[in-house]
């Protein structure tokens, strides 16, 4: 099995979760921007995916089982989903895996292009979206990649990076709408991500 093929099936198996019935609306209540001056984010420390963000509410957790061909594996799933009616950003989420070794490792450059390349085809078809943008990144040493998705008819998009560390995957992502697509609180929460 290509590595694009390995990759599809376990996007497959996520994605949906970020498209829940919330997040596919037609309209958004969003006035202005939220001031996280006066809604002061915090620390979230996660030991066991060995990383830590800054956010501006408290996480829902999940693990969930996702069957492949390589095995069970267990995909870890944070959300916040903000509620308040200027909040900057709908959803904030943070997944990760760890894929079997000899599968993937950040060491794989051929296999990590692929890789990344399947991730962002099987993101676009899961929301019938259209790619904004896309770039090369990295984190600590980390390779990684940055794109935003702009779906609804263009009314609302996801913002997203993703990186592998080792053998494991990780992306993190806002949901915003049009009017919000450059926001402080989608640069802040990015921006303080850093793997321990």
């Amino acid at each position: 099995m290509t590595m694009t093929r390995l990759m599809l099936c376990i996007l497959s198996a996520f994605l949906p979760l970020l498209l829940s019935a919330q997040v596919m609306r037609d309209s958004f209540p969003r006035a202005s921007a939220e001031d996280w001056r006066v809604h002061p984010w915090k620390e979230y420390q996660s030991l066991e995916g060995k990383f830590k963000v800054l956010t501006p509410g408290d996480f829902d957790k999940a693990v969930d089982s996702v069957q492949t061909p390589i095995g069970k594996m267990a995909y870890h799933i944070l959300i916040y989903n903000n509620t308040q009616k200027n909040a900057e950003n709908l959803f904030y989420m943070i997944t990760f895996c760890d894929y079997p070794e000899g599968t993937i490792h950040s060491d794989s450059t051929d296999l990590l292009k692929e890789f990344f390349d399947a991730s962002i085809d099987q993101a676009l078809k899961s929301v019938k979206g259209e790619l904004a943008y896309q770039s090369d990144i990295s984190l600590q040493g980390y390779p990684g990649k940055l794109w935003r998705i702009n779906y609804l008819r263009e009314q609302a998009l996801i913002k997203t990076r993703a990186f592998m560390v080792k053998n494991r995957f990780y992306t993190i992502q806002t949901v915003t709408v049009k009017d919000m697509a450059i926001n402080m609180a989608s640069d802040r929460f990015f921006d303080s991500f850093i793997f321990l």
